[in-house]
């Protein structure tokens, strides 16, 4: 019976296995095209070794786009606005969790409501909004509409209805202000719950394209998805290699946000799943 038992299993491995070949096969794609000149990357049968023109593309990438330039602007505006994101959504969700007042409802609601609108058809009155401030081609016109998300409010707050309001209580019998209360008690509970949301305020930063190419005006004020973008002509002028290699770059601040909130991150989840 253990023979057959074993076997069972084997169909799950392979389908694994299968799946997990599909989901690698094309970031190494990547990783190979990114070493590889500008005429090798659609070669057939491709190459799956790497080659020796990395430097190549990446100084084609430094003359056409200031790579570093762009990768240090969108650094600050991504991690500028996932820092002021988080203190907006642990603020509001700890009013809205803890606190009574007048209209608590009904501002929730409306909160809610705000998730249904698409993005984009709030691009002419932010546009209008942040003209009328002088705000356009700055990097407050990137950071600032990013600062109230209203998915992570809702998190927070639905996470934070579950924390005992005794443990808090306790904290305010102690002396402790709002603030200590917030800073002792709820932030250190809510750890794994901020980590996960960090991680998914950054993505959406860093991957933001719209707009910044809407709001920026100035090439050295480009993030690096609309520098990216920039480096797309004809068929004959588009360097493949360089927009390649700013793709892959475009992945290791995910990666390594991910491995250094990887625990905090699978416990939040975790969490979630379990709550009841």
């Amino acid at each position: 019976m253990k023979p057959i038992t074993k076997l069972r299993g084997w169909p799950l491995t392979f389908l694994l296995a299968g799946l997990t070949g599909l989901s690698v096969g094309p970031f190494y794609w990547l990783v190979i095209a990114i070493t590889r000149k500008d005429t090798d990357i659609f070669d057939w049968p491709p190459k799956l070794l790497p080659g020796g023109h990395l430097g190549d593309n990446l100084d084609h990438l430094q003359r056409r786009i200031g790579l570093l330039r762009v990768i240090g602007n969108s650094l600050l505006v991504a991690g500028v606005q996932t820092v002021g994101a988080l203190v907006v959504a642990l603020l509001a969700g700890y009013a809205f969790a803890k606190f009574r007042f007048r209209g608590r409802s009904l501002l929730f609601g409306l909160l809610l409501s705000t998730l249904v609108v698409p993005e984009q058809v709030m691009l002419v009155p932010l546009f209008k909004m942040m003209m009328s401030f002088g705000l356009l081609d700055t990097y407050q016109a990137l950071i600032l509409p990013g600062l109230c998300v209203p998915f992570a409010i809702f998190l927070m707050r639905q996470s934070l209805a579950g924390l005992p309001d005794e443990l808090l209580d306790a904290a305010r019998v102690d002396g402790a202000g709002e603030f200590r209360v917030l800073w002792s008690v709820v932030v250190p509970v809510m750890r794994p719950v901020l980590a996960a949301l960090a991680i998914f305020l950054f993505l959406g930063s860093w991957n933001q394209f719209v707009w910044p190419l809407v709001a920026l005006r100035s090439p050295g004020m480009h993030t690096l998805p609309v520098a990216i973008a920039t480096l797309y002509g004809n068929k004959s002028t588009t360097d493949y290699g360089a927009i390649l290699t700013g793709t892959a770059l475009s992945t290791l601040p995910m990666m390594v946000l991910f491995l250094v909130l990887q625990r905090q991150f699978i416990s939040g989840l975790l969490a979630g799943a379990t709550k009841g």
